[in-house]
């Protein structure tokens, strides 16, 4: 893909973004019936747990959007007894982040994309990003990106939808449930059914697990935890910078 056409094709899942940023949590919630939340906290509570330190100066996750992870990171380093200098949400979307704002008002929010975040190299200790990472285009630039911003030995922790290459029953529920019901039921909630049946696609045209932590090593992240969940809809990926 030319550079031009990706620039495009980015422009386009933001302007995407934007427009349903008013009911994407609501969505959010009726699609994954809340479990998109224990997916979060589980993943928060197994990073601190391999960071194994009570105090961290910054954590950056990207394509932040409406703000509930970084709300995560918050709450579960509390319920640790964790201190957190510092929690920036960085995401192209204007229109995700406004809603982010009125959610987590004390923290900051940078309009940026992943693959070019004005952050400091080596500043953060934990980079995250939950169910963006297909959305970021440049991929590669990205990931690249996140090396560069996390210390050494910092943690990268995804969270994502990743094409399931099995064809057992439960990657047929999961396809049936993705492909059928969840256009219609994120269309009614958004009023834009074309933003919810690019999500389907999205993840079918996307990498397996297997690639993506070929990826991640590709750029200096070794993997240390890779789980799939909920019928393997869900992966969780935590990878450590060597």
């Amino acid at each position: 893909m030319l550079e031009n056409q990706k620039s495009e094709k980015q422009e386009d899942i933001i302007k995407m973004f934007n427009g349903i940023a008013k009911t994407y949590d609501l969505a959010n919630r009726i699609l994954s019936m809340g479990i998109d939340k224990l997916w979060r906290k589980k993943a928060c509570n197994l990073a601190f747990s391999f960071y194994g330190k009570s105090k961290l100066d910054k954590i950056v996750d990207v394509a932040c959007g409406t703000g509930d992870l970084m709300i995560d990171w918050e709450n579960v380093a509390k319920s640790n007894g964790i201190e957190i200098t510092d929690i920036v949400g960085v995401d192209p979307s204007v229109g995700m982040m406004e809603v982010g704002k009125t959610k987590i008002p004390h923290r900051t929010f940078i309009e940026a994309g992943a693959e070019s975040m004005p952050i400091e190299s080596q500043s953060a200790d934990f980079i995250s990003i939950s169910y963006g990472i297909r959305n970021v285009v440049q991929r590669k630039e990205g990931l690249q990106e996140f090396a560069r911003v996390l210390k050494k030995d910092g943690l990268c922790i995804i969270l994502e939808f990743t094409k399931n290459d099995k064809n057992n029953l439960g990657a047929k529920i999961s396809k049936f449930y993705m492909n059928n019901l969840m256009p219609h039921i994120g269309g009614l909630i958004s009023k834009d059914k074309d933003a919810y049946t690019y999500l389907p696609e999205s993840i079918e045209n996307f990498i397996t697990t297997k690639q993506m932590c070929e990826e991640l090593k590709s750029v200096g992240l070794e993997p240390i935890f890779v789980k799939g969940y909920s019928l393997d809809m869900s992966t969780t990926f935590i990878a450590r910078k060597i």
